[in-house]
Parts: structure tokens; sequence; C-alpha cells
């Protein structure tokens, strides 16, 4: 018996190495559509002048990278996950991508305005423990899941630049935010 759980283990290999942050644990690596995607970073969404902790975001992509630039204007495969620590409505969600696209790509907003609308359009109230997780794809966009629900994806390059951009630009909802997913402390 013993022999035989040594040997499953062995075959099984050991858990998938996490990291963790506000107690959330992310693995190392995630298998996403084929692609072997590592975590850059983890950071925490504070919001308030009271720095409440909204969310925990995980970083993954096919290449890490400490240089925002090389990140946002990437043409690989990533993944952005939102972990949320407390109960969040669709409405302050829907602000959050309006505040965050504005900070991030006023000038092309004319441009974006329709497909903001649509991913407000997909938000619904998140509950603590929910996660919105977000897969750019290369050349075509930005596939946004609820809670696990695919809801669909939003079309191209410019819109996914713009996306990321929110967390790693010149202004973040909050520095240490940025700092994390860039493989900073999770603070």
């Amino acid at each position: 018996m013993l022999m035989s759980t040594l040997l499953g283990l062995v075959l099984v290999g050991p858990p998938a190495y996490a990291r963790t942050c506000r107690g959330i644990d992310f693995p190392e690596r995630l298998q996403v559509e084929g692609t072997s995607l590592t975590l850059n970073g983890l950071g925490v969404r504070k919001a308030t002048f009271l720095k409440v902790n909204v969310y925990v975001a995980a970083l993954y992509v096919a290449r890490p990278s400490r240089d925002a630039g090389t990140l946002i204007d990437s043409r690989d495969l990533q993944e952005l996950t939102l972990h949320f620590v407390r109960a969040v409505g669709a409405s302050d969600i829907r602000k959050g991508w309006s505040e965050g696209f504005e900070r991030s790509a006023a000038a092309q907003l004319p441009a974006l305005q329709a497909r903001v609308a649509t991913l407000n359009g997909w938000m619904t109230d998140v509950q603590s423990g929910q996660r919105l997780t977000f897969v750019r794809h290369p050349a075509t966009g930005i596939q946004v899941s609820v809670n696990g629900t695919i809801k669909g994806t939003i079309a191209g390059d410019d819109f996914a630049r713009a996306f990321i951009a929110i967390w790693l630009g010149a202004t973040p909802p909050n520095p240490e935010l940025k700092n994390g997913l860039l493989g900073g402390e999770c603070e």
C-alpha cells in the first residue's frame, strides 16, 4: 500500500508551486489554449484614500518581463486574472473600466468607446472569491470571462494594449499594483 502511494506521488509529481498574495494562491504556470504561461507578478488593487483591498491581480505571460512597455506591446498570449477579495457592484466595475481607459488611452478613447461599452455590458456584481479573467490573444483582442463564464472577445490589438496599460501604463490604479504585476512584492 505504501509503495503504491509513493509510486503515485512520483508519477503525478509534486503539486504545482504557487505564489500567494493576501492569502490567495496562484500557480506559477498555466496552460492557456496549449501555450505555457508564467506568472509575471501579483498585485493588489487598493481603492479610496483608505486603501481598501479590492482584488488581487495575477499577470501570466509567455515571456516574463519587468518592463511595462514590453508587456503592453507584446504580441504573445497573456492572461490577467482579477480575484476579488470584497464584493463590488457592477456599476463600480463599469466606472473603473471607464476611468481606466481614460487614464491609459485618452487619445484613443473615441475609437475604443464602443468596445469599452461592450466590456461594461458584460459586467455583473462580483462577490468576494469570484474572478474576472482576461485572455489577450495576439492580433485578435481580449477574451472576457466573468467567474468562469466566457462572455466573448473584444476585438483589436489597440483595445488589448489600452486594456493592459490600465494596470501597467503611466497611471495605474495604484502604484503598488503595477509594481507587483511587474514582478515586485505583492503589497
